[in-house]
């Protein structure tokens, strides 16, 4: 922290006399002159030998978070909400993302609508960056950090670890100035090229505080519980041993949370959903829970995963493994012909799964293409296939019925080589099997929420709130403009007119844009202690019960449903659950948040490294894509391998380019247009491993 953000810091307590200041800051001649520096500037006043901040200034300052920086301007987060205020460069004072910052607002902003305002006091430093090694003027090493690649944090030469220009690296700023120049870094950690994704990824991780490793205390914890289930641990539980119950999952999958049962009824079907007891084993207090909440999920990447909890419970006791006893907390569901939830029951279980099911191999079974092989693998449990089939075509339709929403996301498959490198990229198809699973384990998410909702105890839900009516004018003008009808009754759309939407555009040119669109104009799914249902699902009642493993507000409410399931009343369990149903439900919100901005960068780096083998003189192949979305500086292109590229307004054409309506570039003097949704070829010109981004060039 610079001098003079210190002493604006300490001016913000209470005025101080040059004397205080110069005892509580040391370093006599530096107080001195950025007191008069400051005072000149107007920053301070004096009054009867005490500074302080001018009374208009500290009337006006906020509290926030900076959670932008560019090359010339930043933006500043208020700490108690509300719209991001833009700090123009210089009045940034050497501000970093993720410092903490008291900013004054601005009298007279260029933009009457926007807030701008200027840093006063860095108050908490975040000093801790990741990024890419370069050389800058006189060939010193600097990082551009990930946070913000046009801040370029000085490397001081007697702590540069050894790194080198193109390497990922990870740093401590070790000396603030006032502008980010005068910053200088020490080198903290080197992970490799910035060409190589998974060195890339490595940096991701510590940036984000990830790791495989658990701290000692956890694993100790984790090495004392039993790696087979004990009598003794089975006794006073429901036993479906002798149950043909099974799992369906992809093939890769090792952590196993559910597995499934079925039986024809005389009034229609009693539907199993066994979940992994977790909370048998990671108990309130442990080491093991506190882990677990801090991470507060799983992070999946290509083929691999920073898990929640230790391998020895997430892929050993937890994970429903075939032939082998388990304890699960099951969700009896009965169901009448039509496929209506008629009544439902929790109990603690053990079960023995029969097959490890693979999605690909059931859907092969049912659309007959499956081999002998396949077919005896399943010959235990095949008659249950099929009357689960039976019974999935009736909750789709019910599903239907209801208006839930189905985007379709783009979710990519990469193929990782020995080395580690993404050697493929294709789209991921869902078949049968993985929308039945989805559908069953719904009615047990569901079944769950109806029952704290109705018994009044604390939970944490999972929330999608219908979306508010900026983001739904905004949806109506992109949809009109891209010559697109949103049919609805009244003044917002209901989730069942999004659904009809999002089923007319499904397989057209539309669709990115369309599906897309609609899960911007929403609010984002959240956990929260209080129902209050869930807009996308169609669904009053939600909540996440089905993947304790490598969820944490999954393991939360199996704990609360345990004590409500051993008779302990609503009122004990409200004494006993809610401060945690409320702290479950912030820490797990904002671990999905980070989770899913590292997955899906992460998922961008593999896919650039797969396309540097096409770039430029490297090949000459073209690419069939679409128009995803348009920019006033070129158009994003989506090739049918989930890739996406950004194709310049300069590669486009000579001329240039308008945007019209935010949904095409236009030329006036050719007439020509680049609309979304339009078809286009395109070759590979240039690809950032590091940063996740493909250029794009037209083929013609």
């Amino acid at each position: 922290m610079g001098i003079k953000s210190k002493i604006i810091k300490e001016l913000q307590k209470k005025p101080r006399s040059r004397r205080e200041l110069k005892a509580k800051l040391g370093n006599d001649k530096k107080v001195v002159r950025a007191l008069e520096e400051l005072t000149a500037r107007g920053k301070l006043a004096q009054h009867e030998g005490l500074y302080a901040i001018p009374d208009a200034r500290a009337a006006g300052a906020v509290e926030c978070g900076i959670v932008k920086v560019a090359e010339r301007f930043g933006f500043a987060r208020p700490a108690a909400g509300g719209p991001d205020i833009f700090i123009p460069g210089k009045a940034l004072r050497g501000a970093l993302p993720g410092d903490t910052v008291l900013v004054a607002l601005s009298k007279h902003p260029r933009d009457a609508a926007s807030p701008e305002g200027e840093v006063l006091a860095v108050l908490k430093e975040n000093n801790r960056f990741t990024g890419t090694v370069v050389r800058v003027d006189g060939g010193r090493l600097a990082l551009a950090p990930d946070a913000c690649p046009a801040c370029l944090l000085p490397i001081k030469k007697s702590a540069d670890g050894g790194a080198r220009e193109g390497e990922k690296a990870a740093v401590e700023i070790i000396g603030r100035g006032e502008h980010h120049a005068d910053h200088r870094a020490g080198v903290s950690m080197r992970f490799g090229s910035a060409e190589d994704a998974r060195h890339c990824i490595k940096a991701m991780l510590y940036g984000a505080g990830l790791s495989r490793h658990f701290p000692q205390s956890v694993k100790a914890e984790a090495k004392q519980i039993a790696a087979a289930v004990t009598e003794q641990e089975l006794a006073g539980r429901r036993d479906f041993r002798a149950l043909p119950v099974f799992t369906i999952d992809s093939a890769e999958t090792k952590d196993i949370d559910d597995a499934v049962s079925i039986e024809r009824t005389p009034a229609g079907y009693r539907l199993g959903v066994h979940i992994a007891d977790v909370s048998h084993y990671v108990r309130p207090g442990s080491a093991l829970d506190a882990e677990a909440m801090a991470r507060g999920t799983s992070v999946y990447y290509a083929d691999s995963v920073i898990p929640m909890l230790p391998r020895a419970l997430s892929n050993g006791i937890c994970s429903l493994n075939e032939g082998e006893d388990r304890l699960t907390f099951s969700c009896l569901l009965e169901l009448d012909e039509s496929g209506c939830v008629t009544d439902t029951a929790f109990v603690k279980s053990a079960i023995c799964s029969r097959v490890k099911g693979v999605y690909s191999e059931i859907n092969a079974l049912w659309d007959g293409t499956a081999g002998e092989d396949v077919r005896a693998r399943y010959a235990a449990v095949e008659p249950e296939l099929w009357l689960m089939r039976e019974l999935y075509e009736k909750l789709a339709a019910l599903r239907a019925q209801r208006g839930a929403m189905e985007i379709e996301s783009g979710e990519a498959r990469l193929t990782l080589d020995e080395g580690g490198r993404c050697i493929d990229v294709q789209k991921r198809t869902r078949g049968d099997a993985e929308r039945m699973i989805e559908e069953f384990m719904l009615l047990a998410n569901t079944a769950a929420a109806s029952l704290a909702r109705r018994r009044g105890i604390p939970f944490v839900y999972r929330v999608h709130e219908e979306p508010g009516a900026e983001r739904t004018e905004a949806l109506k003008t992109m949809l009109a403009a891209a010559g697109v009808e949103l049919r609805c009754a009244g003044a917002a759309p209901t989730a069942k007119e999004l659904a009809a939407l999002l089923d007319e555009t499904r397989g057209s040119g539309l669709e990115r844009m369309v599906h897309t669109g609609v899960l911007r104009s929403m609010a984002k799914a959240k956990y929260e202690p209080l129902p209050k249902g869930h807009f996308g699902l169609a669904l009053s009642d939600y909540a996440h019960f089905t993947s304790p493993i490598r969820r944490y507000p999954d393991l939360a409410i199996h704990r609360i449903l345990s004590d409500l399931c051993a008779g302990q009343d609503a009122g004990t369990l409200r004494g006993k659950y809610e401060a945690f149903a409320a702290e479950a439900s912030r820490q797990s919100s904002l671990c999905e948040v980070r989770a899913m901005q590292l997955e899906r960068d992460a998922e961008d780096c593999y896919k650039a490294e797969y396309m540097r083998r096409f770039a430029g003189d490297a090949g000459n192949r073209i690419w069939e894509g679409v128009i995803s979305s348009v920019t006033s500086f070129g158009a994003y292109v989506e090739l049918l391998n989930t890739v996406e590229g950004l194709v310049r307004a300069a590669q486009l054409s000579d001329h240039p380019l308008t945007l019209t309506e935010g949904c095409a570039l236009y030329d006036a003097q050719t007439g020509q247009s680049w609309r979304i949704g339009d078809a286009i070829r395109v070759r590979a010109a240039a690809v950032d491993v590091s940063c996740g981004q493909v250029d794009f060039v037209p083929a013609e």
